[in-house]
């Protein structure tokens, strides 16, 4: 009989996270031993995509984390379900599971995609946020990191015990991301010219990822080279900050901004450069996607980067929250297109020999059996 796995997470948009319980659940529809069903607490084109590939998902509405207004709304469905393992996915999920595992005696996995806490946050909030992660993790019967250093920062930050904890480094569906596949010629479509050098930023448009500073030092570099225009693919709390941003510089014609989107191989293909200017990650699949579809990345070394990305071999590093730093980079990357195709070429190796998402399923699979015989 397959186990039934409760694969739960915050939101159904479609992010980093989003995106490898995608990956991850599909991957383990493969196998025999596994039936994988979703739960989010917020609809969205994930939930959507599930659906239609024939996975059983649920939405149960909250933006909360401890809310225990959805407690027997959760319970209720965890039970008709018969759930044998839960698999939370980031501190909101996790911590709205754990009553309910708790009272039905279910075992909990808890995977990190980035620690709540983090640089910029007040004092007392760092504090309560570290607080809360060593509940979850005590609370969890196997703790997954998916990356060294995203486990090194927990031990560091709050004792995460070391022999409770996995390392399943993320992963890319190598089929999709593709960079010698043919696309459709979106550069057109999207009004850019031969001559333009696009800066690509597609993901989540959240303080966590920096759009701000991906704006001004977009708009620093655009004065100094008129070619220099930037593609932004995505929705989140920030975006109606940042349009305004761009309105008040009267900066429009630089920018391309287009709601989520479900191509994004091929807006990758149509890029020249690819910026995560992030404040935090556990390891981003965004920048992962970029590197296997070929592309120079410019980073900030957040967790998972740091254990990957080497300055002008494979990417190029700036420091966070530095917009003059990251303009710098964009014009260095614009003025030296063999350096672009060299970083490219040693990225997209990296990602293809150590990054493939269905490695990531079968390391997780491994980790169910294991929790089932204990």
């Amino acid at each position: 009989m397959k186990m039934r796995v409760l694969q739960v997470i915050r939101q159904g948009e479609v992010g980093g996270g989003e995106s490898h319980v995608i990956d991850l659940t599909l991957g383990l529809r493969q196998r025999d031993v596994v039936e994988p069903i979703v739960l989010a607490f917020t609809d969205g084109p994930m939930i959507s995509l599930l659906r239609d590939a024939g996975v059983r998902c649920f939405v149960i509405a909250t933006h909360r984390a401890f809310d225990i207004r959805v407690y027997y709304k959760i319970k209720e469905l965890v039970v008709h379900e018969r759930v044998d393992l839960v698999h939370a996915h980031g501190s909101r999920a996790a911590s709205n599971m754990i009553a309910v595992c708790k009272r039905l005696d279910i075992p909990m996995l808890y995977t990190v995609h980035g620690w709540s806490f983090h640089q910029g946050q007040s004092w007392l909030a760092g504090c309560l946020r570290r607080l809360s992660e060593k509940m979850i993790c005590s609370r969890a019967c196997r703790v997954i990191c998916v990356s060294q250093s995203n486990l090194q920062t927990g031990i560091e930050a709050f004792g995460l015990r070391r022999e409770k904890c996995t390392v399943v480094e993320n992963g890319v569906n190598l089929s999709r991301f593709n960079a010698d596949a043919t696309y459709p010629d979106l550069r057109s479509e999207l009004d850019f010219k031969a001559d333009d050098f696009v800066c690509a930023f597609i993901c989540r448009i959240t303080a966590q990822k920096g759009p701000l500073d991906f704006v001004e030092a977009v708009i620093q570099a655009h004065e100094r080279n008129p070619h220099i225009r930037a593609l932004m693919v995505g929705d989140g709390d920030m975006a109606t900050e940042v349009h305004t941003y761009i309105k008040e510089h009267a900066c429009e014609g630089c920018f391309v901004h287009l709601p989520f989107r479900d191509d994004v191989p091929a807006l990758l293909a149509a890029a020249d450069l690819f910026c995560l200017p992030s404040l935090w990650e556990g390891l981003s699949i965004a920048m992962l996607e970029a590197m296997a579809m070929r592309k120079p990345v410019v980073v900030t070394l957040t967790d998972g980067a740091r254990d990957l990305i080497q300055d002008h071999r494979n990417a190029l590093v700036v420091p966070p929250s530095q917009p003059s730093r990251l303009a710098e980079a964009i014009l260095e990357a614009s003025e030296s297109p063999e350096l672009c195709l060299r970083m490219g070429q040693r990225a997209c190796a990296l990602v293809r020999q150590r990054f493939d998402a269905a490695r990531v399923a079968d390391q997780v699979a491994d980790i169910y059996a294991s929790v089932a015989k204990a």
